[in-house]
């Protein structure tokens, strides 16, 4: 900020300047109370009011309804989605894999000659309960003994029958086989029978697993009757089933009942009735919907179907009447008026009084918060908070589809804070509506993606995390967008379109937020987080410059800023300001590197070589204002210059002070004034240089510190923060006892671990 700009507003009366921001911000914001129609819609009509001339107006919200519902009623066009498709086949592709499984476990039929049982037969000597098996197998043990000696008694052998039918068939088989085989091998036989009846009865169990089989898969035990041709045919026609129910199409919503029905007349006539209820249940299983709506024709065919809506007119002729006296006045009287210029607009003055008092109820209160969530707050600061209030309408009224409170949130928590920005946001989005024109759609998106900037900007702390947050607050906005689209106005493929402009102008904002900010830190003197990053750059020229032309006082500044910033962040202080601030608080000392012993490196001491006490006191006083001079040369904010007089305050210079009175006493002439050994000053005016004062007196004192024990380190340390603080040099830091206490504790925690004990390498 120029040196004119800035003492104009710091001169600038409180008052004028609330005076000021008030009216400004009412002309701005008030901009609904400008040219209002006196008969406006719902108004009485004083008087009859006649057509001068013949007219035809279109009625734009009409047309935009009309539209909007011809966009509606479009068709809804499908079209069958391939991946569906897909998936439906390795589904089924699945079901058969588990069908094969299960056939596997149960065995192959036959698995005896079918010349001497049937098919039939075989199986049903396999699903035989044990208790019926067993009884049949002891009678053939027990007769087994007669096969193969008397023919004759073969024919007169009796097995015992049940009263099942499958098992009187079974035994008729067996009663067969025995009289044309009267010398087989029955325990081959029985053996052969056993194998099949356990795998048989394994496979109905695995039917049953979850663990096995997928439970979803709901297959007949049937299946493990079936031969391998009518199980390939079941899988052969299931798979040409779905290709051709999937290529006429399955609409999603589509009724359960309708889609079995749709199935029971592809399967009957196509498979063996004994494979058709599990075919059927494979197929319900399988099939799903494979309609999706064709976008791209519904949108062309509903963009074609809106541009052929015709505008919708309002015609009069000349002398006819548009309203009667007393009568209340409608839309389309209203638009006639407007287009003859007969509404009769003017400024509301009533209102936009009404609505400047409560502007400055809303400004005196948001000042007084600000003031309280700041301490710090400067005059510049409501200035350029101004300025960003006054950005929003003068942009609204540009025709700018999107307010600008995206970009406000960012710069407002980036400059000063998430509690600030949130206040300084919501205040702002709340009066848009109020005094100005604004749709929802309009204003919802951008308030709310302010809100979220104002929430996290301010904890950000790189350019590319902002960047990121943009995203966010753009994806935001277009979800709000959309959300109040559907709510207001319902489906519509135009939506899509425009949730897309309002997340890119939500991106726009936050990227014109990230521009602006380097000049309005600048301008403004601000030192956000991400400045004080910045600046502790050891690539900074003024830092490298310290590293090569005072390498002493810069490891001495890097002590400092350890202990200063460990202290800052025990007692919840600002820690990037500490750390920054303290990073420059000596760069002074490099108009005379070696006049500071620690830039020295164990040579002849400049001081002993001036022998003059007065002089060298100039030297150690210069390196503070000389700091000064770098500082504003640099740009460095107001914020960081700071630390660099008031981490000496107004101390004393003691050493040449003490020899400057050891001279006076040997020459009369020599006058020791006080002033000319202590600082200018100022004594520190925060904590955070509070803070620096006290770690810069100790950082000497505990380098100097070898293999002192904990106990040396801090009483020293408690002896330089006692006298600092007896001294005065603390009282307008803001400092408490129980602060130094805490401050000492962490001092003695950072010499600790930069003095840590190392083991004794051999010689």
């Amino acid at each position: 900020m120029s040196k004119r700009f800035a003492q104009v507003i710091r001169h600038l009366h409180p008052q004028l300047f609330g005076l000021i921001a008030v009216a400004s911000l009412t002309i701005a914001l008030g901009q609904r109370f400008y040219s209002q129609p006196q008969l406006a819609i719902g108004k009485t009509a004083p008087q009859t009011i006649i057509a001068p001339t013949d007219a035809s107006v279109e009625d734009t919200e009409a047309t935009e309804a009309k539209q909007q519902q011809a966009r509606k009623d479009v068709n809804r066009f499908v079209m069958i989605d391939p991946q569906v498709q897909a998936a439906t086949q390795q589904k089924l592709q699945r079901m058969f894999d588990q069908g094969n499984r299960i056939r596997k476990l149960a065995g192959g039929l036959p698995y005896l000659k079918t010349s001497d049982f049937t098919i039939a037969t075989q199986q049903s000597l396999r699903k035989l309960s044990d208790a019926e098996w067993q009884t049949i197998q002891t009678d053939i043990l027990k007769q087994s003994k007669a096969i193969g000696k008397n023919s004759q008694r073969i024919k007169r052998l009796q097995l015992t029958a049940g009263k099942n039918p499958v098992q009187q068939k079974v035994i008729q088989a067996i009663q067969a086989y025995l009289r044309r085989q009267p010398s087989a091998d029955f325990s081959s036989f029985l053996r052969t029978v056993q194998e099949s009846r356990q795998a048989y009865q394994t496979a109905s169990s695995a039917l049953q697993d979850a663990t096995f089989v997928d439970s979803k898969f709901q297959f007949d035990p049937a299946l493990l009757d079936w031969s391998d041709a009518s199980w390939k045919q079941v899988q052969a026609t299931l798979s040409k089933i779905v290709d051709r129910m999937l290529a006429q199409g399955i609409s999603p919503g589509l009724p359960e009942a309708s889609l079995s029905q749709a199935i029971n007349l592809q399967v009957q006539g196509s498979l063996p009735a004994n494979t058709q209820t599990t075919a059927k249940n494979l197929l319900q299983l399988a099939l799903q919907p494979n309609l999706v709506p064709d976008v791209t024709r519904i949108q062309e065919a509903a963009e074609k179907s809106a541009n052929e809506v015709p505008p919708q007119m309002i015609t009069i002729r000349k002398d006819a009447v548009i309203l009667y006296g007393g009568e209340k006045i409608e839309r389309s009287q209203f638009l006639l008026l407007e287009h003859f210029g007969l509404s009769e607009r003017r400024t509301n003055w009533i209102g936009l009084l009404i609505f400047g008092v409560g502007m400055a109820v809303v400004v005196i209160s948001i000042s007084r918060l600000l003031l309280a969530l700041n301490p710090q707050w400067r005059r510049r600061d409501d200035v350029l908070v101004l300025l960003l209030a006054l950005s929003t309408p003068l942009l609204i009224m540009l025709k700018i589809p999107v307010p600008n409170l995206s970009m406000i949130g960012i710069l407002t928590s980036t400059f000063y804070g998430s509690p600030v920005a949130i206040l300084i946001t919501a205040g702002l989005g709340g009066l848009l509506p109020v005094g100005m024109v604004l749709g929802l759609k309009q204003w919802l998106p951008s308030l709310l993606g302010g809100l979220l900037a104002a929430m996290v900007a301010g904890r950000l702390r790189s350019r590319e995390e902002q960047a990121l947050l943009g995203l966010l607050i753009g994806l935001l906005q277009g979800i709000t967008y959309g959300l109040i689209g559907l709510l207001t106005g319902g489906v519509s493929y135009t939506l899509v379109t425009e949730m897309g402009v309002q997340a890119l102008l939500g991106v726009i904002w936050s990227v014109a937020a990230i521009g602006l900010s380097p000049y309005l830190e600048q301008f403004f003197d601000l030192a956000p987080t991400i400045r004080l990053l910045e600046l502790a750059n050891p690539n900074r020229p003024l830092l490298k410059r310290l590293a090569a032309e005072a390498p002493g006082t810069f490891q001495h500044t890097i002590f400092v800023a350890n202990l200063a910033e460990a202290a800052a962040r025990e007692l919840g202080c600002n820690v990037e300001l500490v750390r920054t601030g303290t990073l420059y608080h000596d760069i002074g000392k490099m108009h005379d590197p070696m006049g500071f012993i620690e830039n020295q490196m164990g040579g002849v001491n400049k001081h002993d070589l001036i022998d003059d006490p007065w002089e060298s006191a100039k030297i150690i006083k210069k390196h503070v204002t000389e700091g000064i001079v770098m500082a504003k040369k640099a740009r460095l904010p107001k914020a960081v210059r700071a630390f660099i007089p008031e981490h000496q305050g107004t101390m004393a210079i003691a050493y040449f002070h003490y020899r400057a009175q050891q001279r006076a006493q040997q020459d009369a002439s020599k006058v020791v004034k006080d002033i000319d050994f202590c600082y200018d000053g100022p004594a520190p005016q925060s904590r955070e240089t509070g803070i620096v004062m006290l770690a810069d007196s100790c950082e000497a004192a505990l380098r100097s510190l070898k293999d002192a024990t904990p106990e040396v380190a801090n009483n020293m340390i408690q002896k330089i923060l006692r006298a600092r603080w007896q001294d005065g040099q603390l009282a307008n830091s803001n400092l408490s006892r129980e602060d130094l206490s805490q401050i000492g504790k962490t001092f003695l925690q950072v010499w600790q671990q930069s003095n840590h004990q190392r083991i004794s390498y051999p010689k």
